[in-house]
């Protein structure tokens, strides 16, 4: 063999070249890397935004007057309130930046958790198979076909225990949302388990005698994750519009009264109080604007 015959080794690229977000810009034109770096700054806002609430927020999430005096009532934008008020005098444009302190925390909640409890269970059901891998799927496909948003409210009303708190309601639409993304997870993560087991890699591992885990870690779950990144970024999304939704019709801590508003609508009456809002009644979460 001679010298000229050998085939030189291609270079390595550099991590910061190999990351799926560098690459990804890296590759992209035109069109298609002017969305990409949009979504990067509105998502790099969302995340500065609900780090930084407390300093970046003019007032406190339930601060109704100042120095000079109340807000007042549903007062329209200007200097001082830019989004201007609520109907119970809060400031709207604080209310949003610590709604996405709170979006924030319940996406990561909720992504997190699914993520992990998904892919566990999907290797485990599609590498093993057996009466758990049947008992899981029948499981997992009632719960992907009943209707999302119900079994969220459902899920939220058990969690809490109808009990209002910040943490308390963060952690009931977190874990009612988890309920809701597991099967996702879990469903391509068996699918593609099914499929790679039966590949001569994975056939040739057994035959050397690796063991059922090192099979699962090292071969499998690296082969079966690949789609994994997509899905997390469609769940955040979800995740966001859940919460709001949650948010919207009352389940989620510091949030409007919209079911009493639409019985007041439908008997066709003013309200409890006829002389002006009442300054306790709860508004809605500044999350659900922020979403």
């Amino acid at each position: 063999m001679t010298a000229a015959s050998v085939t030189p080794a291609a270079p390595k690229r550099r991590l910061r070249d190999r990351l799926p977000v560098v690459h990804q810009l890296r590759q992209s034109v035109g069109l298609q890397r002017g969305m990409l770096v949009a979504g990067l700054v509105m998502m790099a806002v969302f995340i500065i935004l609900a780090i930084f609430a407390p300093l970046l927020a003019p007032y406190g999430f339930a601060q109704r007057s100042d120095a000079e005096g109340g807000f007042g009532s549903q007062q329209p934008p200007s200097a001082e309130h830019w989004f201007g008020t609520t109907v119970g005098g809060y400031d709207v444009l604080s209310r949003v930046i610590y709604g996405a302190q709170t979006a924030l925390l319940v996406v990561v909640i909720a992504v997190v958790l699914s993520l992990f409890i998904g892919v566990a269970l999907g290797l485990y059901a599609g590498y093993f198979g057996g009466w758990i891998d049947k008992t899981m799927v029948v499981v997992f496909d009632a719960i992907y076909a009943f209707p999302s948003l119900l079994l969220a409210i459902v899920l939220a009303i058990v969690i809490s225990g109808g009990q209002s708190s910040l943490w308390g309601g963060v952690l009931a639409a977190g874990g009612s949302i988890v309920v809701v993304f597991i099967p996702q997870y879990f469903r391509v993560i068996r699918a593609e388990t099914v499929r790679i087991k039966a590949e001569p890699f994975v056939e040739s591992a057994k035959v050397l005698g690796a063991s059922n885990s090192r099979i699962v870690f090292k071969h499998v779950f690296r082969n079966a994750t690949r789609t994994l990144p997509l899905i997390i970024t469609l769940n955040s999304a979800e995740a966001i519009l859940t919460l709001a939704a949650l948010g919207f019709i009352g389940f989620v801590p510091i949030v409007g009264a919209v079911v009493l508003l639409i019985f007041m609508l439908l008997k066709g009456t003013e309200g409890p109080n006829r002389y002006g809002p009442d300054p306790k009644a709860e508004e809605p979460d500044g999350a659900i604007v922020a979403a």
